[in-house]
C-alpha cells in the first residue's frame, strides 16, 4: 500500500486535511480530543 495521505487520515478521523496538518506540525493548537482522533486514525491506517 502507498503512504497514507492527509486526506485519508482526515476522512477517517472526520476532520479537515488542514486540521490533520496542524495536528502533525503544531499539536499544541489542536483540541486534545481531536488530536486523539487523528492519532487513532494514523495508527489504523498504518
Amino acid at each position: 500500500m502507498s503512504n497514507p495521505k492527509l486526506t485519508d487520515v482526515a476522512r477517517l478521523a472526520g476532520v479537515s486535511p488542514a486540521t490533520v496538518s496542524r495536528a502533525i506540525n503544531q499539536p499544541a493548537i489542536v483540541n486534545a480530543k481531536t488530536l486523539e482522533r487523528i492519532q487513532q486514525a494514523i495508527q489504523q491506517i498504518g
